[in-house]
């Protein structure tokens, strides 16, 4: 009976703190991010028509679906990530990320990538575009997937107190052409968590 009081007591207090989070989220845009890390963290709004979803693993902070663009086989995926003081350096997930692409039949490839810095309110970000033939993998000690021609990545990686933060725009190369200008409106939103 004890232990019947205890799950009661338990499952209430998860209901009331979780009526307490839905009421304030009802204040703030739906595709709002505030995401913490160990000693600090980032916020982020997604603009109009990026679909929020819930993360597929727990690596990732925040995923959002960006709407494919017409005959386009795919939707493009925003993925993000933190690792509180881990996730290599700058230059290593640079080079990662620029190896799961090759040039394909209109060019593209890591030599035709564009890495240029940026800053958002204080916080400095490292933009890369590259486009190719894309290998995607699920992690840094995966197995690359399977090839997609005509693909696009936007990345960003983010400078934080806590560690960097990743940002990697992956889809076909007109989906994320369409949703170009979102997301560099989109990098402007970033700022301290605080």
């Amino acid at each position: 009976m004890r232990q019947i009081k205890r799950v009661l007591g338990v499952c209430g207090a998860i209901l009331f703190l979780a009526s307490i989070h839905c009421s304030r989220n009802m204040d703030e845009p739906p595709a709002t991010v505030s995401a913490a890390g160990a000693a600090g963290g980032l916020h982020f709004s997604a603009p109009d028509g990026w679909v929020e979803e819930t993360p597929a693993s727990s690596m990732r902070r925040a995923q959002f679906r960006l709407p494919r663009a017409g005959g386009d086989p795919e939707d493009g995926e925003l993925i993000v990530f933190h690792f509180p003081g881990q996730g290599g350096s700058i230059e290593a997930n640079i080079k990662r990320w620029l190896g799961q692409f090759s040039p394909d039949e209109t060019g593209g490839g890591p030599s035709k990538a564009e890495i240029a810095p940026r800053t958002a309110n204080g916080v400095r970000l490292m933009l890369i575009d590259v486009s190719g033939t894309y290998r995607p993998s699920s992690g840094p000690m995966m197995r690359p997937g399977d090839p997609k021609k005509g693909y696009r990545m936007l990345a960003v990686i983010a400078q934080s107190p806590s560690g960097p933060w990743f940002f990697k725009l992956t889809g076909p190369r007109k989906t994320i052409g369409k949703w170009h200008q979102d997301f560099l409106a989109f990098l402007d939103t970033i700022r301290p968590r605080g």
